[in-house]
């Protein structure tokens, strides 16, 4: 296989990364859920469908009928002791305001107390389909014309069934109505993970805070920090040059130097990380990882590093190494409230019976400090000759199946997760595992937490798998990427690892269809640091520059363009206000979306302009009566700005929540592609086709090699985009077909003697095209043809 692109300088910029995210045709984007214009033009009397939440609800019975959000609801707690659940009532009603910018009541006891928003503790609730997975995490959401009612047997469960609500309100035109039915909801799995590589990359206490704020959207339970690592082998060899680090900071002066100079926690950071966690749902798993990897350990201690301190491994032949790792974990399990701690022990090279001896002391000590052990498997590769002896009660994560497959490990008894790197690996802008986020499309529609590469998958629900984790690992670590550009990576598959780890399959839509909901609703409440990175089809405006004539306090124009669904501008009190997005340079620009808050507009117009100074119209609405979404579409026109100016409205302010800027469609987008050849089952032309960054074509090893979209009929052709791996053409042409065969083709461009991967922006005089082939001529590399993208514009 050829190595994926490790350059990073063509990948960072958010535009021009995330336009090719997009997945779905501009119609699909539209809101399709229960609470549509189109669900409620079919008929009050009609029964309503399973609503979309990701994860998609486990079970649904629909009635007739809608709840209706309106100022002042009353929202009503019900428990033994309410005190206990007025937070989350309280965090529940102001998601509820941001996320439809409504305001309900006050939290409050129940008793008396009629209709409105309910959250009821019962911990008897019981639902015999979903035995004790509901008993622990699971609810039932009851929505009546009257009142929506959460009931839950944990204070766990009542704040997932809050997710569904706020998920169900965000996706219904307007934002204020709930279709009446009942729904019960429990998770197929008791673990639901991601691991981000803390130890190689610093991210800050915001960005960690936000990681679990987006686990809990998703109704992920697992934030597992890996909090040291060092770089995988230094220049020359001299470990005293490599890169490490330890990210927690004692204010001990015993422990000084130990914490890593670039960025570290301080113990109110991480307190303020456990307040997150609990509050979202979330276990915060720490890992200190260790005898291996650990180049922090032995820069502080060199005396307890092998090969007398040059190396990133300790000498376990040592006791007082063993002992020092003890203290290590003395000092700092105290800040930790997870019931476990992971404490690495992968890859070591040290003898075998140095290993085991480690293996079992700290998995001991982890459990006098009140904490279950986990490990990174590696008993194949560090016990050949058998594993008795072991301490068994350690949660393994089976991360290679040949250092220690899932199959070996449930065989000698280990509890395990998921962790196969071949699958849930991503090590951003490296050349292996998956540099530009994992496989959507593979995970979507093949992976489920019981599957792994090879022979070693194992049967659903097997009672020693607990669930599985996806992994982030900053193998790069001179690499000067972003945390954005890591959460970016992350972002497109966070919601399809959700969905197949709580109810499988059960989403009930096409991959195409799911990921355009993925997108509707890619970022709950309350985020601080991240913003969201997909965008919808051929979308220019995502993070584009923004100006308004006047912007209420609290709010900001950039609201309107920063992908974020639950973030907003609010206009001045002035009677015309405008909302203006730069995009940067002149671009071809088609059609507008607008969502509407509900201080809405009801006549307003598109305006474009080449200066921002000179404005013409293109569009114009009148008579709108709701808040929602509204698409205009023009003829296409090139401009560099695009505004949005009122002209009546239905209050005293105007809100939008999103203003989407549109280039021409992508041609190709979907559309059957063939090409000579491809490297492997998986490597297809198709995947050059279908809007995913993260999936691409590779052809075999020879030049010459073709790939050619079918647009389906003869249209305008003006650009063509190719965004090459690291496996690119040299010289290559594209050429075009007018014939529905592709009997026959013309040269319409032809590249020379490039050296570069990346994309490759080709503009034409239109060309009639049925057909449209890239030829290579010869390659870059000894490897194939490489493309992530294929486009088409007309």
């Amino acid at each position: 296989m050829p190595p994926s692109n490790g350059t990073t300088s063509p990948r960072l910029s958010r535009r021009s990364f995330v336009t090719a995210l997009a997945v779905t045709s501009a119609a699909t984007a539209l809101p399709i859920g229960p609470g549509s214009a189109a669900a409620r033009a079919a008929g009050k009397n009609a029964v309503n469908g399973r609503p979309v939440v990701i994860p998609a609800l486990q079970d649904w019975a629909g009635s007739t009928g809608r709840y209706r959000l309106e100022a002042g609801a009353p929202v009503v707690v019900q428990a033994a002791k309410t005190s206990e659940l007025l937070p989350l009532a309280r965090q529940f009603a102001d998601e509820i305001e941001e996320v439809t910018g409504i305001r309900p009541g006050a939290p409050r006891a129940g008793r008396g107390v009629r209709g409105g928003l309910r959250l009821v503790l019962d911990p008897a609730d019981r639902h015999a389909p979903g035995g004790d997975r509901y008993a622990e995490e699971g609810y039932t959401l009851t929505v009546t014309a009257a009142a929506v009612t959460v009931t839950a047997p944990t204070r766990t469960g009542l704040y997932y069934g809050t997710r569904s609500v706020l998920q169900i309100l965000l996706r219904s035109d307007g934002r204020r109505e709930l279709p009446t039915g009942t729904a019960h909801d429990w998770p197929d799995y008791r673990l639901r993970g991601f691991m981000l590589d803390a130890g190689r990359r610093y991210f800050t206490p915001g960005f960690i805070r936000d990681q679990l704020r987006l686990m809990g959207w998703f109704k992920l339970n697992d934030l597992q920090l890996h909090l040291n690592d060092n770089e995988i082998s230094p220049a020359g060899g001299d470990w005293s040059k490599a890169y490490d680090a330890f990210r927690l900071r004692s204010e001990k002066p015993e422990w000084a130097g130990l914490a890593a100079p670039d960025g570290s926690y301080a113990r109110a950071d991480w307190d303020s990380f456990e307040d997150t966690a609990a509050a979202h749902a979330v276990q915060l798993t720490p890992e200190i990882d260790a005898p291996a990897h650990a180049r922090s350990f032995v820069r502080f201690r060199p005396e307890l590093g092998l090969k007398g301190g040059n190396s990133d491994h300790l000498d376990l032949a040592k006791p007082e190494t063993t002992a020092f790792m003890k203290e290590v974990f003395d000092e700092f399990a105290p800040w930790f409230r997870s019931p476990e701690i992971h404490y690495g022990a992968d890859e070591y090279t040290g003898p075998e019976e140095q290993y085991r001896g480690y293996f079992n002391a700290m998995a001991a000590h982890i459990r006098t400090l009140g904490k279950h052990p986990r490990a990174w498997g590696s008993l194949t590769e560090m016990a050949p000759s058998g594993t008795t002896g072991y301490d068994r009660d350690v949660t393994i994560h089976s991360w290679n199946n040949g250092w220690y497959g899932p199959k070996a490990a449930t065989a000698d008894g280990y509890e395990i997760v998921n962790t196969n790197d071949g699958l849930l690996y991503i090590v951003p802008f490296a050349t292996y595992y998956h540099p530009l986020g994992l496989d959507g499309p593979y995970l979507y529609e093949s992976w489920a937490p019981h599957v792994f590469p090879g022979n070693e998958s194992l049967q659903p629900h097997d009672p020693k798998l607990r669930g599985a984790m996806s992994a982030v690992w900053n193998d790069l670590v001179h690499a000067t990427y972003t945390q954005q550009a890591v959460h970016g990576l992350v972002e497109r598959t966070f919601g399809t690892l959700a969905q197949k780890m709580w109810s499988g399959s059960g989403a009930g839509l096409s991959y195409r269809d799911f990921t355009a909901e993925l997108r509707r609703g890619i970022a709950g409440p309350g985020l601080t640091t991240l913003t969201p990175t997909l965008a919808e089809p051929d979308q220019i405006s995502l993070d584009a520059a923004a100006t308004a004539s006047s912007t209420a306090a609290g709010s900001r124009p950039a609201y309107a363009t920063d992908g974020s669904p639950v973030t907003r501008w609010t206009s001045g009190r002035e009677r015309a206000p405008w909302l203006a997005v730069d995009l940067g340079e002149s671009r071809p620009v088609q059609r507008v979306r607008v969502e509407w808050g509900q201080d809405h507009g009801t006549a307003y117009a598109v305006e474009v302009s080449d200066d921002g100074v000179a404005w013409r119209t293109v569009a114009e609405r009148t008579g709108r009566d709701r808040a929602g979404w509204d698409e205009l579409a023009f003829p296409a026109t090139s401009a560099r700005h695009v505004r949005l100016r009122g002209q009546e409205r239905a209050s005293t302010r105007y809100s939008v929540w999103s203003l989407q800027v549109y280039d021409i469609p992508d041609l190709a987008l979907g559309r059957p592609t063939t090409a000579s050849s491809a490297e492997t089952a998986t490597l297809t032309a198709p995947n050059a086709t279908d809007g995913d960054p993260g999936t691409r074509w590779a052809s075999k090893y020879t030049d010459g090699e073709w790939i050619e979209v079918d647009l389906e009929q003869t249209r305008t052709v003006r650009r063509i985009v190719l965004d090459w791996e690291t496996a690119a053409g040299r010289d290559y042409d594209l050429q075009v077909s007018a014939d529905a065969t592709g009997s026959s083709w013309r040269t319409v461009a032809a590249r020379r003697d490039r050296t570069t991967a990346g994309v490759d922006t080709v503009d034409l005089d239109a060309v009639q095209a049925r057909r449209v082939r890239m030829l290579g001529v010869k390659r870059q590399t000894t490897y194939g043809y490489s493309l992530y993208r294929f486009e088409v514009r007309g």
